[in-house]
């Protein structure tokens, strides 16, 4: 009867009281907003003791910095602190060199902007609110100061202040109410580990059932034809869709883990000792992820020899799932580390007993997928690592922060000539807002995409602080009440900031909500002044989407060819280096991994015509043919080959500067040099680094023939939309074009 009537009741309350999930984030966002509030509350509090010019800058500073993790408040908070601090000096020596020129100082101011904007495209993290800050502080500090000059110092000190107060009630809140766990990032980046190891399990799982010659060559029948396929999505080495899924999945929350750590690492002391490991770790995981993909085993189908491969690795991925069931194996992973040697050893032994070139296809595969979890798996266990290692490099995406640098200097100057032009009275404001939100828009994956949002959610905003100065003020006869009144407006838009959909708008509306609001001390109420301020913020709205949409809009589809080429250049740059170079593969993957996500990103602005799945195998074939590379000038400076063998090897990493032009070319010429070295005699013990150059260069011939439309710089990514074979598939091979006729 009790049950009856629990479950009764259940089905009558809202999904968020009865689903666990939903009502631990539930709880989580409220205690975050109550953080939040409280902030406000002491921050403007001590804004008015302190009299400060603009005491609503300090709330408006506590919605910036805030965020669930202490780590990522206390990195926000400090360089926000930095990006004042710059912009309040760039502010003051711009006002003091333009002092009687106002067309040359909204011409100076615009190049800081834009600047800004520029840079923070470049930084990661909360590292990029350092040039966002310094981009709309300068406009802040010099506003107010426009017409009296003199005063810019003063206006800077108390801009300057007001920061510094928010910021520090903020970090004080935060770091006293929320719960520090920086051991839970370890904790989760464990899980990640498991989850890589389950995903790998399930291909070599599914590999290794054709365990005979016959059932090989079956499945080798049934996916032959799909090589003369010509579709968008070809079935020829197609992976399962439960596989699709879980790569998406797994690449997802890699995505989230790597600012966790950087937040955990400035949090805690031991986690910033060990946070380069920790990335490179992380960035191996991904590499064993994006690692399966259709192209990968070419070879293993036409032997069913490889099956043992395949099915001893199975084995060892079930033994290492086991071992990690333990609560404490990422305290004494040597276990595991033996079971991954064992398991390299057993390869060792199946490599003499077979050395043909389809099963050291599948063995050297292998042979890196094991060798790169055990690194993994040193990386994310060991607890006092070396100073040696190395720190992952940044991609640059220099075509959008250029594009993100045009946007801010062209808003910024447009904004100040309508301002001196018009002789608007709320020029200032209008110019804080295109600028903040320009330089905050720089910091998103897609600035022209989540414009309207932004500028949604300050259109919301203004019916909001309508509504404070009529309804909510006028009644405020003590503090207590104020603070009351600006929480309830500001609800909203701190609960859904963390919402993925609405997060952007929310922010919006929480920022500038603070920033229309005229609260002083004693408040004085201007409706002439109000009104206008109002309307100036909905004009700014639709000045942001003009120029983020309309006049420099993005173009996805050239952003997402850009990465292609430059994903190309570096596998040619990789086969072209110097021999006595040394390549640190950890290194030139985690680049090109970065290069991927934002391919990724890219492609899924576009729509269903362009191949998204196709050009996202392709890339990580990319990553492959990178490893093969490796692999062939490893074997071309460490193993004694024939001469002629050896110049045939050095002919075939020469063969990839037509990997652009001419990827079949380069496919043939790869092909062209495995005949000869196979062809070639060798002493017996120099016969199995013979099969394994023809094995790479087998593979290597295979993934540019499978994704021609790729690697050629006229592939169908490559053209314009409107163009015959835009939106061909990149298994199909693209015809020759003259570079001024088509």
């Amino acid at each position: 009867m009790l049950h009856t009537l629990s479950a009764l009741i259940r089905s009558l309350l809202p999904a968020t009281f009865t689903e666990d999930d939903r009502w631990r984030a539930t709880c989580a966002t409220a205690a975050y907003t109550a953080r939040v509030f409280a902030s406000i509350g002491i921050a403007l509090f001590l804004a008015f003791t302190f009299q400060l010019q603009s005491p609503m800058s300090a709330a408006t500073t506590v919605l910036i910095v805030a965020n669930p993790t202490v780590g990522a408040m206390v990195s926000k908070s400090m360089w926000r602190v930095i990006g004042t601090v710059i912009g309040a000096g760039i502010s003051v020596a711009v006002m003091a060199a333009f002092v009687q020129s106002p067309v040359l100082y909204f011409a100076a101011l615009a190049f800081f902007v834009g600047l800004a904007c520029m840079v923070a495209t470049f930084l990661r993290l909360f590292r990029a609110y350092a040039a966002v800050l310094t981009g709309y502080t300068i406009v802040i500090v010099s506003s107010p100061a426009f017409a009296h000059p003199d005063s810019i110092f003063l206006a800077a000190m108390g801009r300057l202040s007001a920061v510094t107060t928010g910021v520090v009630v903020t970090a004080f809140v935060f770091m006293i109410t929320s719960p520090r766990k920086p051991t839970q990032v370890l904790s989760t980046l464990g899980d990640a580990f498991r989850e890589t190891v389950r995903h790998a399990l399930s291909f070599h799982a599914a590999e290794s059932t054709r365990s005979s010659p016959a059932q090989a060559a079956d499945a080798m029948e049934d996916q032959m034809p799909g090589l003369e396929n010509t579709s968008s999505t070809p079935a020829f080495r197609g992976l399962p869709q439960p596989l699709y899924d879980s790569r998406g999945r797994l690449l997802a929350r890699m995505t989230g883990l790597g600012p966790a750590i950087e937040y955990a690492a400035a949090d805690d002391r031991d986690m910033q000792a060990r946070v380069n490991r920790l990335r490179v770790g992380l960035s191996r995981l991904t590499g064993l992820i994006v690692t399966y993909h259709p192209y990968w085993l070419n070879l293993s189908l036409a032997n069913g020899a490889s099956c043992q491969v395949h099915l001893e690795v199975s084995e060892t991925l079930r033994q290492i799932l086991e071992l990690t069931e333990r609560p404490d194996w990422q305290n004494d992973p040597h276990p595991i580390s033996d079971c991954i040697h064992r398991a390299l050893k057993k390869l060792a032994v199946l490599e003499r007993q077979n050395p043909s070139p389809t099963v050291l296809a599948s063995l050297d595969n292998t042979r890196d997928v094991l060798g790169q979890l055990d690194m993994a798996l040193s990386d994310i266990t060991t607890r006092r690592p070396s100073r040696a290692s190395f720190k992952m490099g940044t991609y640059l995406e220099w075509p959008m922060a250029l594009r993100n640098g045009a946007r801010g200097t062209f808003i910024a100057l447009l904004a100040g000539l309508l301002w001196y032009v018009l002789h608007w009275s709320t020029g200032p404001m209008l110019m804080m807002f295109v600028v903040a939100a320009s330089s905050l828009l720089s910091t998103t994956p897609s600035a022209a995409k989540t414009s309207p949002l932004m500028a949604m959610g300050t259109a919301l905003a203004i019916p909001a602080s309508f509504l404070c100065h009529v309804i909510g003020l006028p009644r405020i006869d003590g503090y207590p009440l104020l603070w009351l009144t600006v929480c309830v407006f500001l609800l909203p838009g701190v609960w859904l900031q963390f919402h993925p959909r609405y997060s952007i708008g929310a922010f919006g509306y929480a920022v500038f909500f603070t920033m229309m609001l005229s609260v002083t001390n004693p408040i004085v109420y201007d409706d002439m002044t109000l009104t206008n301020n109002w309307m100036t913020m909905a004009a700014a709205c639709v000045l942001l989407v003009l120029v983020f949409r309309v006049i420099l809009p993005a173009d996805h589809r050239l952003d997402a060819a850009r990465l292609v080429t430059s994903l190309t250049r570096s596998v040619q740059q990789l086969a072209a280096a110097r021999q006595n170079k040394p390549i640190l593969w950890a290194a030139w993957e985690g680049m090109q991994l970065q290069k991927i996500s934002r391919l990724m990103m890219r492609l899924s602005f576009l729509d269903e015509s362009v191949d998204r799945k196709g050009y996202t195998d392709a890339a990580f074939a990319a990553l492959s043919l990178g490893r093969l590379i490796v692999r062939l000038r490893w074997n071309a400076g460490h193993t004694t080959l024939a001469p002629s063998a050896h110049a045939a090897l050095m002919d075939a990493l020469t063969s990839f500067k037509t990997l652009h032009q001419a990827p079949e070319q380069t496919a043939a010429k790869l092909r062209n040099a495995a005949d000869i070295i196979s062809t070639v005699p060798h002493p017996e013990d120099a016969c199995l680094a013979r099969e394994r150059v023809v094995s790479c260069l087998q593979q290597a011939a295979y993934i540019i023939t499978s994704v021609p439309g790729f690697f050629h710089r006229y592939g169908p990514l490559q053209l314009s939309p409107d163009i015959p074979g835009a939106n061909a598939g990149v298994t199909v091979a693209v015809p020759h074009r003259n570079a001024v006729f088509g």
